[in-house]
Order: C-alpha cells, then sequence, then structure tokens
C-alpha cells in the first residue's frame, strides 16, 4: 500500500492563504489582501496584473509538489487533502477562465441553442490527473462555469469605481453564493429559489441589469456525456414589466389562461412563471404598481411554490427564482396600505439599491469618464477615445459639472447617441430650471424669504412638475387641503 502522502508547514501555510483566497469575495478588499500575500515574492502589485502574478506564484508551488510526486489528491488525506482540494479547485478555475468567457460570450451569441463546452477534454483531464473522481469533476466544471459567468456579468456590465458601485458589485456577489462560498456550495447550490430579491433605486439606474446579473448567474447543471450544460443561461433568465399592463391582463402573463376562460381568450396562454425553468429566475419589473390581488397570489405561488393558471383548476409548479424591481419608496407604499407587509416579507431576502448617477460622480468624478467609453464603445462597436472626449466636452460646456443626470444612466445613454447625431445635448427640458425655480434658489441664497412663502412656492413648483395635488401631498407628507392652501397662497401672492 502506497505511503500516505503530507504537506510541509511552509507548503500548508501557502496553501491556505490559496484556500481562503478561492472562497472570498472577489469584489472585496479581503480578497486584494490575500491576493498580496500569495505574491508576496514578486515586489510591487497594482491594478488588473495582480491575479497574474497570483496565479505564477501558485503555479511554481504547484509545479514543486508535482516535481516531488506528490500532486495526486488521492495520496493525502484529512485537512491535507481537503486542503489542496481547494487549491487545485482554484488553479482549475483561472487556468480555464479565458475559456469559460470564450464560452459565455458563444453563448451570449447564439442565445437559447445549447453549446458544446468545447474544451471539456482538457478541463476533465487536467482535473482526472489530479486525482478528482468524475462527480467531483462535474461539480468543478460546473462551479467553475457558475463563478465565471458571476464574475463576467458582474463585472462587464456594472461599469463605475465609486464605492456605491464597488459595494453594489460586492453586494451582488453575496447575493448569488452568499457570505460564505463554501457554506453556498455544501447547502445552497442549485437551492437559491427560496432567496427572493428585491432592487429598489430611481428610473434609469440599471436595476434590469443588476437582475440580469443576478438571473444568468444562477447553477445550471453540466452533462458529463454530452459535454453540454444542460441549459442556456439566456433562456433561464425572464423579465416582465408589470406597469405595461392592464390591470386584467396581468394575471393572464404572470400564470397564464386556458382557452375560453375569459372574453378573448382563444387559445390557452402559457404565462411567464411556469416559462421559468427549475434553473432560471424572473424580474418581476415595477413590482410597485401591482394591486393587492396579484400580490396575494404572487406571495402564494412564493410560499408554496406553485400556481393555477387563470380558468384552471390544475396546480402548476413554479421552480424559479424571484427578483422584484421598483423605482418607488416601498416603505411609503407600505405605510399608505398600497403594499401588503407579507407580500413585502416574503420578497425581502436579500434588499439592494442600485445608486443613482448622480452620488456616484459625486463619489468619484471619474465615474462618468468611465460610463463614457462603455457607452460610446457599446453605442459604435469599438472603443473610440475621440468621441468619448467629444461627448465630454458638450457634457461640460451645456451641463456642468452639477447636472443632476434626472434620467440616470439611461439618460446619459441618450445623451451619447444625441452628441453623436447632433453635437449638442442640452439636459431633460422636464426639470430645467424655471422663473419659480430661480426665485426659491434666490431665496435660500439671501434667506430674505418667509417660511410660510417658501413652502408655498415648494408646493407650487412640485404641483407643476407631478400635475396633482394628492402627488404632491405624498411626497411632502402633508394632507391635500394643507397644499392646496398653500399654492393658492402663492399664486394670491404672484398676482399682486
Amino acid at each position: 500500500m502506497p505511503q500516505e502522502k503530507s504537506l510541509t508547514s511552509q507548503e500548508r501555510e501557502f496553501f491556505t492563504l490559496v484556500q481562503k483566497a478561492a472562497i472570498a469575495n472577489p469584489f472585496g478588499e479581503q480578497r486584494l489582501s490575500l491576493d498580496l500575500q500569495i505574491a508576496s515574492g514578486e515586489g510591487e502589485h497594482h491594478g488588473s496584473h495582480q491575479i497574474d502574478k497570483t496565479l505564477r506564484v501558485l503555479e511554481d508551488q504547484l509545479q514543486a509538489l508535482g516535481d516531488s510526486g506528490r500532486d495526486d489528491l488521492n495520496a493525502f488525506s484529512g485537512e491535507d487533502k481537503k486542503l489542496l482540494e481547494d487549491v487545485y479547485l482554484f488553479d482549475f478555475f483561472y487556468r480555464f477562465r479565458k475559456k469559460f468567457d470564450d464560452h459565455i460570450r458563444a453563448q451570449i451569441k447564439t442565445e437559447d441553442k445549447i453549446l458544446k463546452l468545447n474544451f471539456a477534454g482538457e478541463a476533465i483531464a487536467v482535473l482526472q490527473s489530479r486525482g478528482f473522481s468524475p462527480s467531483e469533476i462535474k461539480h468543478a466544471i460546473e462551479m467553475g462555469y457558475q463563478l465565471r459567468r458571476a464574475f463576467y456579468f458582474i463585472n462587464q456590465s456594472l461599469i463605475g469605481r465609486s464605492q456605491v458601485m464597488k459595494k453594489l458589485r460586492f453586494d451582488l456577489w453575496n447575493n448569488i453564493f452568499t457570505h460564505n462560498l463554501s457554506m453556498y456550495d455544501a447547502y445552497l447550490r442549485g437551492r437559491m429559489e427560496d432567496f427572493s430579491t428585491l432592487l429598489l433605486g430611481e428610473t434609469g439606474t440599471g436595476k434590469g441589469t443588476v437582475a440580469a446579473a443576478i438571473g444568468r448567474s444562477g447553477h445550471i447543471p453540466f452533462n458529463m456525456k454530452r459535454r453540454v450544460f444542460t441549459e442556456s443561461f439566456t433562456s433561464n433568465f425572464k423579465s416582465i414589466n408589470l406597469s405595461q399592463y392592464p390591470e386584467n391582463l396581468i394575471e393572464s402573463e404572470l400564470f397564464g389562461h386556458k382557452k375560453g376562460s375569459f372574453t378573448g381568450a382563444v387559445e390557452n396562454h402559457v404565462g411567464v412563471l411556469e416559462n421559468c425553468s427549475p434553473h432560471g429566475s424572473i424580474l418581476l419589473d415595477e413590482i410597485g404598481e401591482i394591486s393587492q390581488p396579484v400580490q396575494i397570489k404572487l406571495l402564494q405561488v412564493l410560499q408554496e411554490r406553485f400556481f393555477y393558471p387563470v380558468g384552471s383548476h390544475v396546480k402548476a409548479p413554479f421552480h424559479g427564482r424571484v427578483i422584484g424591481a421598483t423605482n418607488q419608496k416601498l416603505n411609503e407604499l407600505r405605510s399608505s396600505g398600497k403594499f401588503r407587509d407579507d407580500f413585502f416579507y416574503r420578497l425581502c431576502s436579500d434588499v439592494i439599491t442600485v445608486p443613482p448617477l448622480r452620488q456616484r460622480i459625486q463619489e468619484d468624478p471619474l465615474e462618468l469618464d468611465d460610463l463614457l467609453s462603455h457607452i460610446v464603445s457599446k453605442t459604435v462597436g469599438k472603443p473610440s477615445p475621440e468621441l468619448v472626449d467629444m461627448v465630454k466636452k458638450v457634457i461640460e460646456k451645456n451641463l456642468g459639472p452639477e447636472y443632476p443626470w434626472y434620467g440616470n444612466v439611461r439618460e446619459l445613454e441618450q445623451c451619447v447617441r444625441r452628441v453623436l447625431l447632433k453635437k449638442d445635448y442640452g439636459g431633460d427640458k422636464k426639470y430645467a430650471p424655471t422663473d419659480l425655480q430661480s426665485k426659491l434658489a434666490a431665496a435660500l441664497e439671501t434667506g430674505d424669504m418667509p417660511a410660510q412663502m417658501l413652502m408655498a412656492g415648494y408646493c407650487k413648483l412640485l404641483h407643476a412638475r407631478h400635475g396633482t395635488f394628492e402627488e404632491v401631498a405624498r411626497r411632502i407628507s402633508l394632507d391635500r387641503r394643507t397644499v392646496t392652501k398653500y399654492i393658492s397662497e402663492w399664486d394670491q401672492q404672484d398676482e399682486e
């Protein structure tokens, strides 16, 4: 019987650092610190090349292990075996990361068609040579693909160097893998459907992009015989904007309906819930818009994992993960009774706020440069510093550094397109300063307007923007009668 191998104390210390790095959130400071410690023998370490230096040092350590005839996982036992297994998986993930990325990009292009993993043979051979069993190899490929998809979509689609964006990327990784990757792998891999998520944020901040990063990063099984993943991540993420449907059609779009169940139901219709795969996710956008009866039915889906299509008495199962998104203030909706507390508590396994663009730029003005480079490149199909410079000059000339970007990233995208078309953009005219706004601003600057009239002017300004006394009252927490009185006082003063 071969003699059992063991790691030296020095190897054990080094591989423990690698093991910690393997489970650390790649968007956190802890991971950066661990990479620096692992690559400490290579001098100064900065920027995107840090991981390459980390891997070079790791490769040297693994080569030394092989040279000593101790590279077979099954020659070890206990803690040494577990430690070496995690190190090998870390090495496997980074060795094939670019090939995983190529597969991700190819899958995006072909959309729902399932593609063969063209490097599967090479990947399997590497893991076999290190002593992994067929079931362990299957698991390694599944986890490697999921980890890479999560990193790819979070890193590629959520641009920005501000602290709020760094936190957003960190939070999204935890949303997909929890705060502890080892715990996720041992207990929750393939079982995240009970962890619903609420995305909050203003219109245009990118909640749909955030939801897609979550939805496209779920666990997908790998078929070892066919060497394919059983689903395309492009098809297992579904999205529905609830605000675009009239009340009488929302249930049909969500739950589906049977032929003849109501006037106009001339054939069976499969709803978005039934279309969601067991490993998929569904984004319910503008979830703050739906009525209480629909909230109750969705609550039942989340609690019991089944639903009834309209006009049917046969249960249909729901297997996916739910992501809700709204630009409304949920606390106000809950206080007014428009959004049920029990529905909120079933949705709020995680609540993530997507920051407004003005906050991102305030924290780091270079955030605007990053976004312009990304948007221009996406718009014209390749990087163009020249076009970025042109757009930036128009923004600086016409809007200035304090422009609040009312439409957030969505407005910035249209700003870029307008500049490419006309070399001009003047901002959102809906919120352009008015004479009234100028009066109020001047009064705040000089401090010579009574508080009563300042409030009256503020109510008048909001009424001009939002159109109803009720909306003004809701926004500033006053009753409708008081708002009407204030606006009347301002009008009387204005006539004098």
